[in-house]
């Protein structure tokens, strides 16, 4: 389990972004897939769930997960929410409610835990480049002012993710995201005439330009595979019909 330093000076959370290593999953799933929609037996993921919930804390029930589809849709979670089997379709959770462990699962894409450390607000955002363009992060971080939240209170943890050098891209994504901002351009590099695209540092402007100022960036490419993380890119290199998914996790203690 990897931790944020700015987030672990906060004693009122628990939180982490979980690898691989540590569950009960075999094959390319090989150990801690927290993936409830991959293919691997829904068994182990039940039990590589429940080995990441334990960490972060034994007495809270199941970890809250929502069914992600790569939009900019979230959900809230307060005292009134009403649980059900039924998996809402969304890629951010926010809550105010203690005990609670909310998690984004990514094999790539930017997982994102939010802080606010005066009203006592948690969100978890899972940030693929979809998710980024669409302005997921936007539309968090407007709802927790909603909320009466302030820039200058919240701490952002950008955890492991694919990083620049891994991430090569066709032109028209490049001309999709230029188009939709001239400035996007720095998130762009050329290297032996193929595009690299920068997610992490994406991500991070965006909560910049939304006056977020308090991040911390975990500096670890999921693609690599010596860092031991799930990558969808790396498995699909590999000519393997599915991939294991990283869990990330917070709640209020």
């Amino acid at each position: 389990m990897i931790t944020s330093k700015k987030l672990s000076k906060q004693k009122k959370i628990s939180h982490g972004f979980f690898n691989k290593s540590g569950g009960k999953s075999s094959g390319i799933y090989k150990s801690l897939n927290c993936g409830v929609g991959s293919k691997d037996k829904r068994s182990k993921v039940k039990k590589n769930l429940k080995i990441v919930k334990d960490r972060i804390c034994k007495k809270a029930n199941n970890i809250f997960l929502v069914n992600q589809i790569h939009s900019n849709k979230f959900i809230f979670l307060n005292k009134n929410f009403k649980f059900s089997k039924k998996k809402i379709k969304a890629d951010a959770i926010i809550t105010d409610q203690k005990n609670l462990p909310i998690g984004v699962l990514t094999a790539d894409c930017v997982p994102i835990l939010l802080y606010d450390k005066k009203k006592n607000i948690i969100a978890a955002i899972h940030a693929g480049w979809k998710g980024a363009f669409k302005e997921i992060i936007k539309k968090v971080t407007h709802f927790m002012l909603k909320l009466g939240s302030k820039p200058n209170n919240i701490i952002a943890a950008i955890g492991p993710c694919i990083k620049q050098n891994s991430y090569n891209v066709k032109k028209d994504f490049k001309n999709k995201f230029i188009k939709k901002n001239k400035k996007n351009k720095i998130f762009f590099n050329m290297k032996k005439n193929l595009i690299y695209f920068n997610l992490p540092e994406f991500v991070k402007s965006q909560l910049k330009s939304n006056k977020i100022t308090k991040i911390d960036t975990i500096n670890i490419d999921t693609f690599n595979k010596k860092n031991n993380f799930f990558s969808a890119r790396r498995s699909l290199s590999l000519k393997h019909d599915d991939y294991g998914r990283n869990i990330s996790i917070i709640m209020i203690n």
